[in-house]
């Protein structure tokens, strides 16, 4: 029997944001929940992101923000995988995003929003049910 293909994600800080603690937890329990994980570290461009993301043909990318530059970043990235070819990529956010953001970022192409209180586990289900659809 075949092993099944780890889910590939990348995991983003852009902007001045330079807070990485949560986002270091997140990298070790998706790799943990046995996904391949990699993360670009902190102050990164939408730029630089988005083209990592195509280059290392991940299947997520999880972008997370506390420095609330998010409604800017977050909307300038996704555009930025749609033109770079990286249309397929799952886009998820976690960090400090106040509830009345979540519309505008989900209409931006965002697939889901994670704050404090999310579970690895519950990030990990999401990511793989979404990938699991996918594959259909």
């Amino acid at each position: 029997m075949a092993e099944e293909k780890k889910i590939k994600v990348l995991l983003a800080k852009a902007g001045l944001d330079g807070h990485d603690r949560g986002v270091n937890v997140l990298r070790l329990g998706l790799q943990e929940e046995g996904m391949e994980v990699l993360y670009t570290g902190i102050r990164q461009t939408p730029e630089s992101i988005a083209q990592r993301a195509v280059d290392e043909k991940v299947e997520v990318l999880g972008l997370s923000s506390l420095a609330g530059a998010h409604k800017y970043l977050f909307p300038e990235i996704v555009q930025l995988l749609r033109k770079k070819g990286g249309r397929d990529i799952l886009v998820i956010a976690g960090g400090m995003i106040p509830d009345e953001d979540i519309p505008f970022l989900t209409e931006a192409g965002v697939s889901a929003i994670f704050g404090p209180g999310s579970t690895i586990k519950e990030i990990a289900d999401y990511i793989r049910e979404k990938r699991r659809g996918k594959k259909r």
